[in-house]
């Protein structure tokens, strides 16, 4: 686990954390530790969209997720706004919904004329029942089944094509329903990025996507296979990057691919630069700002296809986190402590793995708050632990933090992204609750599970059912 920063004496309390003052409505809210509407009330409190977050725990309860309508729709603008700016083609921001795939986060991003990503018929079918435009639609994924690819041209959503297996089921899928299938194809760029490891995923040793060495036999072989339509490539280069370089040379790389694509007779009109940017989870997380990210994107695409002499493509990208990972604030109440003096204070909350499994998997760092007690100075130094069966369940060692007391309502910031997506019933844990903030208003968008809902699926079979004591 990676320590957050100790407590300085320039640190007061925790209305550092707030967003700064915006009355010109500029800031990218993937810089910002909290969502955009975050302040504290008269009494003391985080509020968010309008809500005061004790006053939602107190109706929701806790754990609790906290989406502000604001943020996430700030985000959506400036993205697709950026492109108008930038780039004079069309242009397609599309969301990475594996952030988090719900029936609302889907609709508002729909609403906010974004495309959607999915890698999965479970996504696919709640971007659709959210009311997304079936062609607006990129499925992704390296394994996807064969009902899953079925159900892809049924609906007729676009294809990312990740290997041969893929592009060959399709064929004879396309073919067999009498349809033609838009297509694209995910290409490893080759590129790596300063991430961690488990989310890079442009260099060459991955999982995802057709090897360079690769790309001539496909065009090869679509050229003989007219009921596939290769739209374009697709290439991702992983997630969290601070880099702007990285997406500087990717440009250049897939320019090359289209002019490939040239000598085998297939005209290639979008390119899917993927997604990346990385957001602000503590103070010394410095992001490029989204505008400045769609501009870097853009510079690189117009420079490269002029360089080859080839039309400006339809340009698509992917963002996900840096859509939502700052909208969200997850809420808990703290219970237990555990003081080992002269070591290290245990503050344990009602949550933990289960809805945020980032920090055991990736060593993520968040930043907390006591959403109850805004202006209470940061007097100590706690390790808020998750409430699990598991050494390693803990959500941020050493957190600069006022005194805890039981009840206290711990919040941690930027948990939008890759929290809910994530999370599980380990110990049997019920997954939380998730409510949508927007001008004072809080709008249930996920009911918080019960113990039913995780025996529903359950099966006890006759022979092995517990047999009634005799008296």
């Amino acid at each position: 686990m990676v320590s957050t920063s100790p407590l300085s004496a320039s640190i007061a309390d925790s209305r550092q954390y707030l967003p700064p003052a915006n009355p010109e409505g500029t800031l990218s809210p993937n810089q910002q530790l909290l969502p955009l509407t975050a302040t504290t009330t008269p009494d003391d409190h985080l509020s968010v969209g309008g809500c005061d977050v004790v006053d939602l725990v107190e109706r929701f309860g806790t754990p609790l997720y906290i989406l502000d309508d604001h943020t996430l729709r700030t985000a959506c603008r400036q993205y697709r706004q950026g492109f108008e700016r930038y780039y004079p083609g069309e242009a397609l921001v599309i969301y990475a919904s594996k952030a988090w795939n719900c029936l609302a986060v889907c609709a508002i991003v729909t609403d906010e004329g974004l495309g959607i990503d999915v890698v999965s018929a479970g996504e696919l079918l709640t971007a659709t029942g959210a009311g997304a435009d079936c062609d607006r639609i990129y499925f992704h994924g390296n394994n996807k089944s064969f009902e899953e690819l079925t159900l892809a041209v049924e609906v007729g959503c676009r294809v990312v094509v990740d290997n041969w297996l893929e592009l060959k089921t399709l064929g004879e899928l396309a073919t067999r329903e009498g349809k033609t299938v838009p297509i694209l194809l995910r290409v490893t760029p080759g590129i790596e990025c300063h991430t961690h490891e488990y989310i890079r995923t442009g260099h060459l040793d991955s999982k995802f996507g057709f090897d360079p060495d690769q790309i001539e036999s496909v065009f090869e072989f679509l050229a003989s296979q007219p009921q596939l339509q290769c739209l374009g490539v697709h290439a991702h280069i992983g997630s969290q990057i601070f880099e702007l370089n990285p997406h500087t040379d990717l440009g250049a790389v897939m320019a090359q691919w289209v002019v490939t694509a040239q000598r085998y007779g297939l005209t290639l009109t979008e390119l899917d630069v993927g997604g990346g940017l990385g957001i602000r989870y503590t103070e010394g997380d410095d992001p490029p700002s989204i505008d400045t990210w769609v501009k870097t994107v853009c510079e690189s695409v117009i420079a490269a296809c002029a360089a080859h002499d080839i039309p400006l493509p339809k340009l698509l990208c992917e963002p996900g986190r840096s859509l939502i990972g700052s909208a969200c604030v997850t809420a808990y109440r703290v219970g237990s402590q555990k003081v080992i003096p002269g070591l290290r204070t245990y503050a344990a909350i009602d949550g933990g793995m289960s809805d945020n499994p980032r920090p055991i998997t990736y060593q993520s760092v968040y930043r907390a708050l006591v959403a109850n007690r805004m202006t209470a100075p940061l007097a100590e130094t706690v390790t808020l632990a998750g409430k699990h069966c598991e050494s390693g369940d803990i959500l941020i060692k050493d957190a600069a933090l006022p005194e805890l007391k039981s009840g206290d309502v711990v919040t941690i910031a930027g948990t939008g992204a890759y929290n809910y997506s994530m999370a599980s019933n380990y110990n049997r844990v019920p997954r939380p609750a998730a409510v949508l903030v927007a001008d004072g208003d809080a709008t249930l968008i996920i009911r918080r599970e019960t113990v039913a809902d995780l025996l529903r699926q359950d099966c006890l079979p006759e022979t092995i059912r517990p047999k009634a004591k005799s008296t």
